[in-house]
C-alpha cells in the first residue's frame, strides 16, 4: 500500500472556513493505494446530489467531460466492456498502469465552479495591482480597449482555434496576422516580419542564432550592446552556451573598441538597444557607422527596439539594420506578470528564408481568389528535423491579433498621439528633474520614455524606492545603489506625473498642478524623429469608431473555424474545452496588471498559485520539482535538455553528447537536441509502430561512453501504450544516459500513470494541452518542465525576480520572465483544482474511451494503423490513433483531400501527415460529447463513400477534389453542369449540416503559388485601388 503523508491544508487554500466542516480533502483522509475510475464512481461524481448541502451543484466535471455516464456505458457496450475500468486495464499495459491516488492540494472531488472563482479572487487579491509602475525594461502599462478585451481576448471564437495549419478555415486570425506582420514591417522599415515569436529575449537569441548559423557556425563571437535589458543577456547566455558563442558586451559609442574586436574576424553579428535599456537613444549617424563596420566584416546587424518609440523614432532601417526584434506587448497586451506576450522579428529580404517562426502570406484559392495562408517555415522541424534552423513550433497568435487589433483601432495617428504623450511627460519629468528645483540629474540626454536617474549624496536606491512606495504607491526599478529609473507609459496620467515632480523635488511645498500645466508639450526631437508615412493602408485608417471596430472584429472571427463551432480533432495537439470559469480571471487587474519586477512583497497572490500549480503538477507527473518558466512546448524541450546538459557537466560528463530519438518523434525533439549541443542518433521503430528495443539496446551499448539522454513520447507518437517503454528507460539508464519524456501525449496519463512511475529524469509538460490552456490560434502556450532531485539544482533561474530553490547550478533563464507565460496560469490551476483528486483520472479515461469509441466505428471503413484485433498489445489506441489513407494514393486520392472536404462537413481536419505520411491522426479529447463524435463518424463514413465514387470513376466522386466549397463557389461558379455532383451534394451532404452550417470562406488554397510569389503584409492603397477597378 502506498502510503502518503498526511498534510494541512493552509486556510489561504479555503473560500469559504465552513468548506473545512463538510468538505473532505484528500490530504487529510487515508490515501487509498489505487485511484477509483469504475463507472460507478464516475457517476457518482458527476451527478451532484442536491440533498447534499455541503457542495453547490456547479460541479466541473460533468461541465468539462463530454460524455454522461448513460453515453460511457453506451460506448463501453459497444466495445465489449462493462466498466470504465476494466476497459482502461486492457487499454494500460500491467506495468504501466499505475492508478496512484493523489495529494492534490485541492477537494477530492474538485472545487465546484463558483468556488474556484471565490479562491482565484482570494489569491488575486494578495496580488498590489493599484500600484503604479514606473519599472518599464521592456514592460508597460498599457489600455487594452474594451472592445478588444470583451470581443477578442475574451472571445471563444478567438480563443480556441489551432494554428491556422488549414487557411480554408482561418482566413479571419490569418488576415489579422498579417495585419501584425504589415505593422512591424511598417515601423521597423524592413520588408519581411513573421506572424510573432515567444518574447523578446528569445527573439534576441533567435537573432544570434541566426548571425552564428550564417556564418556555418565559423564565427564564434557575438557582440551585443552593455545597455540591453538584464533579462535579454540572461537568455542569450543560455542559448549561447550549447554552441560554444562567446558573448561580449561593448559600447556601442565606442567604434574603436568595435573595430578591436572585427580585427579577429571571429564576430558573426551585433545586438543593440534602440532605444537602450537606461532610455537613451544612439545618433543616427553613430548608428549607421557601427553598422557599416559590421557589415564590412560580412556579420548580420539586429536591433532590439520598441514599437511605440518607432512611431516616432527613425526606423531601424535607416541605419541598415539586418534584423529588428522587440515586443508589442505595449500595444494593449497586459504585462500579466511578465507574459504572455507577442514578440516582434523582422528581417531584409535576403534573410526571408532564414527567418524562424511562422509567416503568414497572400496566395490564391482554387477560384482565383485572394487567400492567406502560413507560408515558407509552416513545418519546418518536421521536414529538416535536426538541420531545422530553430526550434519554434508555434509563438503567440493570439497576443499579436491583440496588438493587431490595437493598431488597427487607433490607426496612425492615434499611435503617434500616445507616443507623442508619452515623450512629453517624460521631457516634463526631466526638465524638473534637471533644474535648480531637484537635487536629482538625467544620466541620459535624450529619451523617448525612459529617464536614468543619478541620486544625490545622502540618498539610496532602496529609501527612494521605499518613500515613493509609501508616500505616492509607485514602483521605480533600482538600477543600483546610486541610480534609478522611470519609465513613463500611456496609462500615466497628470496626477502621476505630480507625484513623480514631488518624489524629485526639493520643495515638499511645489504646487505640481502649476508647474505641469505651465510646462511646455514638447515635440519629438527633429534629428530623431521619423518623417516616413507609415501605416497608409486601409485596414489602419477605417475602423477607428467601437461600433465600426466590433465588426471588423466579428467578420474576420466567422472567418474561422473554431472549438466554439466543432471538434477539432487534431491528433497530438489536444483540442480540449477551455472552461470558461478557467478564463474568466485572466483579465482580472489583479493578475493582468503586475509588472514582472514587481517586489515579492507585492505579489503574493502569484507566488501562492505558482507554488500551488508546482506542487499539483508534481504530484501528478510523480517528479521532485517543477519549473513554470519555459512559455512554449518546444521551450520546455530545450529548457529540459539544458538542464540534463549542466547536469551532465557537473558530473564531469561532458563528453556525453549523443541523444537517442526514434524516428517518430515530434520534428522539435531533433530539432531542441540539436540547439542543446547533442548529435542526434535515430532509432528505429517496428511494423507495429513500437519502438525497436533491438535497435535501442545496440545504439545504447554502441555510444555508451558518449550517450547523453534519450527523447521518448509516451504514449508514443503513434498513440500507443507501449509496454517496452520501461525496457527501453532502463536500457538507456543502464549505459549512462539520462531519460527525456516529451510530455506531448501526457493527457493519456493522468491519474494512471505518469513520467517518474515510468523511470522518467525529466518531462516537459504542455498546459495548452492537457492542463487547458487555449491554443489562441497559435499560441500562448507554457512548456512546464518536471525533473527528479538529482535534476533540480539545475533549473532555471532568473537574474532580476528571485525563483525559490533557484541556485549557482541552475541554469540561466530560458526566456525573458521568471515564470513565463504567467497570465495564462490560473487556467491551469483552475482546471487542476476542479478535477480535484478523484476527478483529474477521468480526465484520461473519457480521453482513451473517445478515441477508441471512434476506432471501433471506423475500422470498418478505413483501415487504423498500428491497431490490431490480434495482438492484445496493439487492440486499443491510447487517446489517439491514426486513419491510414496510403491505399487511396496510387488511385489518385490524397489525405489532404479527405482533410478539404471535412471542412464542408463543419469540421477541421485531423492532423495530417503527421506523423505518417499519407494519413490523419486523430485525437478527440475527453471534452466532446457522444453526439459530436457520431457527427463526426458519420461525416467520416459520407466521405469514404465518395473516395469510392472517385476511385470507380463516378463523376460525383470530383466532390473530394474540389472540396472545400466556398458559397461563393455554390453561387457564382458557372461550371456546375460539368462538375458531376450538385450544390447540395457540395454543400450539405448529411441532413445535420443544414441546421448547423459552417462555410468555408475561400475554396482550397493553392500552396504552390504562395511560396512561389511570397507576398507577406498587407495590400497597399494603390493596390487595394487597382482590385477595385
Amino acid at each position: 500500500m502506498t502510503t502518503v503523508t498526511k498534510k494541512v491544508i493552509p486556510l489561504r487554500w479555503i473560500s469559504n472556513i465552513k468548506l473545512l466542516q463538510h468538505r473532505s480533502f484528500h490530504v487529510d483522509a487515508i490515501a487509498y493505494k489505487t485511484a477509483n475510475i469504475t463507472s460507478k464512481q464516475f457517476e457518482s461524481i458527476y451527478n451532484s446530489d442536491a440533498k447534499d448541502l455541503s457542495r453547490e451543484l456547479d460541479g466541473f466535471l460533468k461541465r468539462h467531460i463530454g460524455p454522461s455516464p448513460k453515453d460511457v456505458n453506451k460506448m463501453l457496450k459497444t466495445l465489449n466492456y462493462d466498466d470504465l475500468s476494466n476497459f482502461i486495464s486492457s487499454v494500460i499495459p500491467e506495468k504501466i498502469l499505475e492508478k496512484r491516488s493523489l495529494n492534490l492540494k485541492a477537494p477530492d472531488q474538485g472545487y465546484t465552479e463558483q468556488e474556484m472563482l471565490k479562491e482565484l479572487k482570494n489569491l488575486a487579491n494578495l496580488n498590489n495591482f493599484e500600484v503604479k509602475n514606473f519599472i518599464g525594461k521592456g514592460y508597460y502599462g498599457t489600455i487594452l480597449p474594451p472592445v478588444i478585451q470583451r470581443n477578442l481576448l475574451e472571445n471563444p471564437q478567438w480563443y480556441t482555434s489551432y494554428t491556422p495549419y488549414q487557411p480554408e478555415i482561418s482566413q479571419g486570425r490569418l488576415e489579422s496576422l498579417l495585419n501584425f506582420q504589415t505593422i512591424i514591417t511598417e515601423l521597423t522599415g524592413l520588408p519581411i516580419a513573421n506572424a510573432s515569436l515567444l518574447d523578446e529575449g528569445t527573439a534576441a537569441s533567435e537573432a544570434m542564432l541566426l548571425s552564428f548559423n550564417l556564418s556555418k557556425g565559423k564565427k564564434k563571437t557575438y557582440l551585443i550592446d552593455s545597455n540591453i535589458h538584464k533579462q535579454t543577456k540572461a537568455v542569450l547566455r543560455t542559448r549561447s552556451i550549447p554552441t560554444n558563442i562567446e558573448i561580449k558586451e561593448i559600447d556601442p559609442y565606442n567604434l574603436d573598441s568595435i573595430k578591436e574586436e572585427l580585427s579577429t574576424n571571429n564576430v558573426s553579428g551585433i545586438l543593440i538597444q534602440y532605444p537602450a535599456t537606461d532610455g537613451s537613444i544612439a545618433s543616427m549617424e553613430n548608428l549607421q557607422n557601427l553598422s557599416k563596420l559590421i557589415h564590412e566584416k560580412k556579420g548580420i546587424v539586429s536591433v532590439a527596439s520598441d514599437l511605440m518609440a518607432l512611431t516616432l523614432l527613425k526606423p531601424p532601417s535607416e541605419f541598415n539594420a539586418d534584423v529588428v526584434l522587440g515586443s508589442s506587448q505595449r500595444f494593449g497586451v497586459p504585462m500579466g506578470f511578465g507574459g504572455p506576450h507577442a514578440a516582434f522579428f523582422s528581417v531584409t529580404n535576403k534573410l526571408s528564408r532564414k527567418i524562424p517562426g511562422r509567416i503568414v502570406g497572400v496566395s490564391k484559392d482554387r477560384l482565383g481568389n485572394q487567400a492567406f495562408r502560413l507560408a515558407l517555415q509552416t513545418r519546418e522541424q518536421h521536414i529538416k528535423r535536426d538541420k531545422a534552423t530553430s526550434n519554434i513550433c508555434t509563438a503567440q497568435a493570439l497576443l499579436a491579433n491583440i496588438a493587431a487589433m490595437y493598431v488597427v483601432y487607433h490607426g496612425p495617428e492615434g499611435l503617434k498621439n500616445i507616443s507623442q504623450r508619452i515623450f512629453a511627460i517624460t521631457s516634463i519629468l526631466a526638465k524638473f528633474i534637471n533644474s535648480d528645483g531637484s537635487s536629482f540629474k538625467t544620466l541620459n540626454e535624450n529619451w523617448f520614455d525612459t529617464l536614468t536617474i543619478k541620486l544625490p549624496d545622502g540618498i539610496t536606491s532602496d529609501n527612494l524606492l521605499q518613500n515613493a512606495l509609501k508616500k505616492y504607491n509607485i514602483n521605480l526599478y533600482k538600477v543600483n545603489d546610486n541610480a534609478v529609473s522611470v519609465a513613463i507609459d500611456e496609462t500615466t496620467t497628470q496626477k502621476d506625473l505630480e507625484n513623480l515632480i514631488k518624489l524629485f523635488s526639493n520643495d515638499s511645498q511645489i504646487n505640481v498642478t502649476q508647474l505641469v500645466a505651465e510646462s511646455k508639450f514638447e515635440e519629438f526631437p527633429v534629428d530623431l524623429r521619423r518623417s516616413d508615412n507609415f501605416l497608409a493602408q486601409p485596414v489602419f485608417n477605417t475602423y477607428h469608431n467601437e461600433t465600426a471596430m466590433l465588426r471588423y472584429m466579428t467578420r474576420l472571427q466567422m472567418r474561422d473555424l473554431s472549438l466554439a463551432n466543432s471538434m477539432i480533432p487534431l491528433g497530438s495537439c489536444t483540442m480540449k474545452l477551455n472552461a470558461t470559469t478557467e478564463m474568466i480571471p485572466i483579465t482580472w487587474p489583479q493578475f493582468a496588471n503586475i509588472h514582472p519586477f514587481q517586489p515579492k512583497s507585492q505579489v503574493q497572490g502569484y507566488y501562492e498559485l505558482t507554488k500551488s500549480l508546482e506542487h499539483d503538477l508534481c504530484e501528478i507527473t510523480g517528479f521532485d520539482a517543477i519549473s513554470l518558466q519555459p512559455n512554449s512546448g518546444a521551450q520546455g524541450e530545450f529548457s529540459g535538455l539544458r538542464v540534463i546538459t549542466t547536469y551532465l557537466k557537473d558530473q564531469g560528463q561532458t563528453h556525453r553528447n549523443i541523444c537517442l530519438i526514434p524516428i517518430s518523434a515530434h520534428g522539435t525533439n531533433p530539432a531542441s537536441a540539436a540547439m542543446c549541443g547533442l548529435k542526434v542518433v535515430p532509432i528505429a521503430c517496428l511494423k507495429n509502430g513500437s519502438l525497436d528495443l533491438v535497435d535501442l539496446k545496440a545504439k545504447a551499448e554502441q555510444y555508451k561512453d558518449n550517450l547523453a539522454a534519450i527523447m521518448i513520447t509516451y504514449p508514443s507518437t503513434y498513440g500507443l501504450y507501449e509496454p517496452g517503454v520501461t525496457d527501453a528507460i532502463n536500457i538507456v539508464h543502464e549505459n549512462g544516459g539520462q531519460v527525456y519524456l516529451d510530455g506531448a501525449n501526457m493527457n493519456a496519463q493522468l491519474g494512471l500513470t505518469s513520467p517518474a512511475f515510468l523511470g522518467a529524469d525529466v518531462c516537459h509538460l504542455n498546459l495548452h494541452k492537457t492542463f487547458a490552456i487555449p491554443h489562441g490560434g497559435g499560441g500562448p502556450g507554457v512548456g512546464a518542465i518536471g525533473v527528479k532531485s538529482h535534476l533540480q539544482p539545475y533549473l532555471p533561474g532568473h537574474d532580476i525576480t528571485k525563483i525559490e530553490g533557484a541556485g549557482e547550478k541552475s541554469i540561466d533563464a530560458v526566456c525573458s520572465s521568471a515564470f513565463g507565460n504567467s497570465l495564462v496560469l490560473p487556467i491551469s490551476f483552475a482546471f487542476i483544482k476542479m478535477l480535484g483528486n478523484q476527478g483529474v483520472p477521468f480526465v484520461s479515461s473519457m480521453a482513451i474511451l473517445n478515441a477508441n469509441y471512434l476506432v471501433e466505428r471506423l475500422k470498418e471503413h478505413y483501415k487504423i494503423l498500428f491497431i490490431s484485433e490480434e495482438d492484445r498489445v496493439s487492440k486499443h489506441c491510447a487517446h489517439e490513433f491514426i486513419i491510414d489513407l496510403r491505399e487511396f494514393k496510387d488511385k489518385h486520392v490524397e489525405a489532404i483531400d479527405i482533410a478539404k472536404r471535412l471542412q464542408d462537413y463543419g469540421f477541421h481536419a485531423p492532423t495530417l501527415a503527421f506523423p505518417v505520411p499519407g494519413t490523419l491522426m486523430v485525437e478527440p479529447t475527453e471534452s466532446e460529447d457522444l453526439n459530436e463524435l457520431n457527427r463526426f463518424v458519420d461525416a467520416m463514413i459520407s466521405i469514404r463513400g465518395e473516395i469510392d465514387d472517385f476511385v470507380n470513376g463516378q463523376p460525383k466522386g470530383m466532390v473530394l477534389k474540389n472540396a472545400p466549397h466556398s458559397l461563393e463557389d455554390l453561387l457564382i461558379s458557372k461550371d456546375w453542369d460539368t462538375r458531376g455532383y450538385t450544390r447540395e451534394q457540395a454543400a450539405y451532404p448529411l441532413p445535420f449540416l443544414k441546421q448547423n452550417k459552417f462555410w468555408p470562406v475561400v475554396a482550397r488554397v493553392d500552396d504552390m503559388y504562395g511560396d512561389m510569389n511570397l507576398m507577406c503584409t498587407c495590400p497597399s492603397v494603390e493596390d487595394v485601388a487597382s482590385s477595385q477597378k
